[in-house]
């Protein structure tokens, strides 16, 4: 990698003649500072720089470019060259400059190199302190020394000997050598140079200097090519004929290059094992793993790498990588294919040993495509999986064909075929359509290929993917189907329940759909009937009670993989949010050890997810949140927040509990990052539209909000959904209704929200739809149903529902004039509401409590012991208006101005209304008579 090999080096020990300087791309400054030091020499005083740089920067080139300036500045030019097959003859560099300023007619002197040795060292060096001191009276002297690393011992301490005795003479002395060479054992660099030399490091060329070398525009590929090589100006010369249309520069390698390199670090020790060990490990190259692979002893390898650092052929960092990629794919294409292959595999066994990432050992077993590796199957899918997640299904394919190359069973040869399938599903639908039709001839098992593909089912989240696993899933059923309905059903099942989830409309009847396959045997079928009938009795709505109980017949097995699926565990914690006991028979079954088949759920996050849900229907607001928010986290890490529909359903359940708590700019902020055009596909998008519409009401954003309402109901009803505790939307949308100013709408909603509710049974959405029902009616009837909801809802762990329950009762018991029970009720609903941590509901209640105890307070002006209210009516009532437009004034219903009008007769002692301006005219003046 250095002038060596370069044909346009100048002959050693030859003055150079003068001709035009050569044109050094880059180069500029270095030169610049070198001809800055030129009139010091000129002036008749020494002068000295030292160039270093690393293999191949360019340090040959700029000495002779300086060498041409200086005899263009009147000096007269010697140069010699260090080399390394020459560095063990005596006087060999010494002897090139001696006869490079040997002057033409001159008595001949003793050869130089003939007194090299001990016997006659003092001689020789006197000597040829005499040639260049006889060469200055002729002129200046620029004595150019290239690779000086690399020369003899003897020339060394020739020229160390000469530094101090030209202190006063005009001589130039310029030496390059190599960055982070081992010194010589006797003579020192500077002892050579002087004390204070010129030090100019060569760096790696600029984007223009390279774009000059290469040949094209500046731009990103010649960024490219400058990141390859570092700027490197041999590298770039060896890369140029390589940069092909298309080519990536980190791809590409010169085995020219890898030979160089290998016969350079030949004169360390362990330092070519290390080299081509750290070619194969890439970025894998920890100390630990390069000494096992390079099969060298630890401390050895540490000297080894500690001379490659320094010569900056490796990186000085915890991991000794190669410098530059365009190096190390030079040293691998100098590789022997099998050697390489074998090495690679190695390595991916050493970073198996020690726990690396799937995806690492899988970079190096895809290099080892000759060697059978067993074990690297599962790798190889491990790695792929993550590919698909983080969005490099090209990358995926890479892997699974090479997973592939091993011999494989029926079943894990399907299994791979149907991953395959899904990572060419992203990039080649036709292709992948394909590996299905393959995988689906390769079954084999009956068992196999039903588990297998049930696999792809719960592995693929929505959409398109899921459109893929349900046409994979019915291809092997319908392959399987002549076993008889035991051996296809737990697939049908899940099948049935994919589809369920992921299409538009309603599914087809399971009712229909179970006839084809009755009677069943398998106690696994069994339980996957129990499941079926459980999603049918909720999406019919017609029992809990039935629901319920073929939920728990569908738990009573260890297999939870019907309730990973995220149609079917997003409505079986709907139905069970209620039964404590079978929420943890539910997380129980969930909480199983190997990691979800889907790649954007993080492992625990069905059972943690669940437990929030139970947390939230009981009224545990704080703890619920807290639950979701370290769960939001984890799906943030994987990018499943917005595309997973566990990961949508655990963002709707966090809006949802912080509108409750009252924290509206965390759901707010949380809402805005939503892709809600991405999620639209997906069931679970309904509760992101119903926490919207949640939020927007409780924000002022009324009308949208009410939108967003109806929107989740329309999308309930689209899928065929009659269950109406999976949200409550009907009650929110008819609050909303009544702030616009709709109650016919309100009303309807309310109806139709108690027909469901009573048509399921269960506590929840009955007390719910009373309680909604409540605030639409009047009178005798609102308060009847408030107080039937709370006695519905006592029953139920529904704390946050009962709270709601009490303060509404509560604030219409203050306004009929019952401000005592008002009292009662709404001091329970501000204890249980903030029980709760519902802070809105909590201030409401606190705040109706406040004026009920204030308008029970009997008013200052009047002795009969009349409160505000009956007050504020009989003055009214008095002065003409008719109960009708009392009620209206005062936005009081007629019944509740008759209860005051009834209240202040009795205090004041009087029949009725014709005596009442006389009575309060007599209560007055005898309070202003005192």
């Amino acid at each position: 990698m250095d002038t060596e090999v370069n044909p346009e080096h100048p002959a050693r020990g030859a003055s150079v003649p003068k001709r035009p300087a050569p044109r050094l791309p880059g180069r500029e400054p270095e030169l610049g500072r070198l001809t800055a030091l030129f009139p010091v020499a000129l002036g008749g005083s020494a002068a000295s720089a030292v160039l270093v740089g690393e293999f191949g920067m360019g340090k040959s080139a700029t000495l002779r470019t300086a060498a041409a300036l200086a005899a263009d500045a009147g000096f007269t030019v010697a140069v010699a060259t260090g080399s390394r097959l020459e560095s063990h003859l005596p006087g060999g560099l010494v002897r090139q400059l001696a006869d490079a300023l040997e002057e033409p007619g001159a008595p001949p002197r003793p050869p130089i190199g003939e007194l090299c040795g001990p016997a006659g060292e003092s001689e020789a060096l006197d000597l040829f302190f005499r040639i260049v001191r006889d060469a200055t009276e002729r002129g200046p002297l620029f004595l150019g020394i290239d690779n000086v690393h690399l020369a003899d011992a003897w020339s060394m301490r020739c020229l160390a000997y000469l530094r101090n005795r030209v202190l006063d003479l005009p001589v130039f002395i310029l030496l390059t050598a190599l960055t982070g060479h081992p010194p010589h054992r006797e003579v020192a660099l500077l002892e050579m140079a002087g004390c204070t030399p010129a030090t100019i490091t060569l760096n790696g060329l600029g984007d223009a200097a390279a774009a000059e070398i290469l040949g094209i525009a500046p731009g990103e590929l010649v960024s490219a090519c400058r990141e390859a090589t570092g700027g490197n100006p041999y590298l770039l010369q060896a890369l140029r004929p390589r940069l092909l249309p298309g080519a990536d520069p980190h791809e590409l390698g010169s085995s020219l290059i890898g030979q160089v390199l290998h016969t350079r670090m030949q004169e360390f020790p362990h330092a070519p094992a290390i080299l081509h060990a750290a070619a194969v490990l890439g970025e894998d190259a920890a100390f630990d793993l390069l000494a096992k692979l390079a099969g060298v002893d630890e401390l050895d390898a540490l000297q080894a790498i500690d001379t490659m650092v320094r010569l900056h052929v490796l990186n000085n960092s915890s991991q000794p990588t190669l410098t530059y990629s365009f190096v190390r794919n030079s040293l691998l294409k100098d590789m022997p294919r099998t050697t390489r292959a074998v090495n690679h595999s190695r390595a991916a066994k050493l970073l198996t040993e020690t726990g690396a990432p799937a995806e690492r050992v899988a970079a190096h077993l895809l290099e080892a495509t000759s060697i059978r590796i067993p074990w690297a199957v599962d790798v190889l899918r491990l790695s792929a999986r993550d590919a698909v997640f983080s969005g490099r299904p090209e990358l995926a394919a890479r892997h699974l064909r090479r997973a592939l190359e091993e011999r494989l069973t029926s079943g894990r040869r399907m299994a791979v075929l149907l991953q395959l399938a899904h990572a060419e599903f992203q990039f080649d639908p036709p292709g992948a359509a394909k590996r299905v039709r393959e995988a689906v001839d390769t079954v084999g098992n009956r068992e196999t290929a039903a588990y297998i593909a049930t696999a792809m089912l719960l592995s693929l989240c929505g959409g398109q993917d899921a459109r893929l696993g349900i046409s994979a899933a019915g291809q092997i059923a319908a392959r399987l189907d002549a076993g008889g309905p035991d051996a296809v059903w737990p697939l049908l099942c899940m099948t049935y329940l994919a589809e369920a989830g992921s299409r538009l409309g309603p599914p087809p009847e399971f009712r229909d759909f179970e006839e084809q396959w009755a009677p069943l045997t398998d106690p696994a079928a069994q339980r996957s009937r129990s499941a079926l009938l459980a999603l049918d009795a909720v999406r019919n709505g017609e029992s809990a009670q039935d629901a319920v109980g073929h939920f728990a017949d569908a738990l009573t097995g260890d297999n939870g993989d019907l309730f990973e699926q995220h149609y079917f565990f997003t409505l079986a914690t709907a139905v069970l949010s209620d039964e404590p006991a079978h929420v943890d028979r539910l997380c129980r079954v969930l909480d199983v050890e190997r990691e979800p088949w889907d790649v954007h759920v993080p492992h625990g996050a069905l059972p943690t997810l669940a437990r929030g849900i139970a947390l939230q229907a009981s009224g545990d607001l704080q703890r619920a949140s807290v639950h979701f928010e370290s769960l939001l986290r984890r799906f943030d890490e994987r990018g499943g927040t917005t595309t997973c529909p566990v990961g949508v359903l655990c963002a709707a359940k966090l809006v949802e509990c912080w509108v409750d708590l009252g924290r509206f700019e965390a759901a707010t902020s949380l809402l805005d990052r939503m892709d809600f055009v991405a999620s639209q596909g997906l069931f679970t998008h309904t509760y992101l539209l119903y926490a919207r519409g949640r939020l927007r009401v409780a924000t002022g954003y009324t009308r949208f909000g009410f939108e967003d309402l109806l929107s989740c109901g329309r999308r309930l009803a689209h899928h065929g959904m009659r269950f109406p505790g999976f949200v409550p939307w009907r009650a929110h949308a008819a609050r909303a209704a009544l702030a616009l100013g709709q109650t016919d709408d309100a009303a309807r909603l309310a109806e139709e929200d108690m027909t469901a509710s009573a048509r399921w049974g269960a506590p929840r959405p009955l007390g719910t739809a009373l309680t909604t029902l409540g605030l639409v009616r009047e009178d005798d009837e609102a308060e009847r149903a408030l107080q039937k909801s709370i006695t519905t809802l006592r029953s139920s762990p529904a704390r946050l529902q009962l709270a709601t329950a009490l303060t509404e009762l509560g604030t219409l018991q203050a306004r009929h004039g019952q401000s005592e029970k008002a009292i009662e009720t709404l001091r329970q609903a501000v204890e249980l509401s903030e029980q709760c941590g519902a802070r809105p509901l909590a201030r409401r209640a606190a705040e109706e409590l406040r004026s009920a105890r204030r308008a029970l307070t009997p008013a200052k002006d009047n002795e009969h012991g009349l409160t505000r209210q009956e007050n504020r009516i009989a003055v009214m009532a008095a002065q003409g208006l008719t109960n009708r437009e009392i009620a209206t004034a005062l936005h009081l219903t007629r019944r509740t101005v008759e209860l005051h009008l009834s209240g202040a007769y009795r205090k004041l002692g009087i029949p009725g209304r014709a005596e009442l301006g006389g009575a309060l005219a007599k209560s007055s003046q005898r309070v202003d008579g005192r």
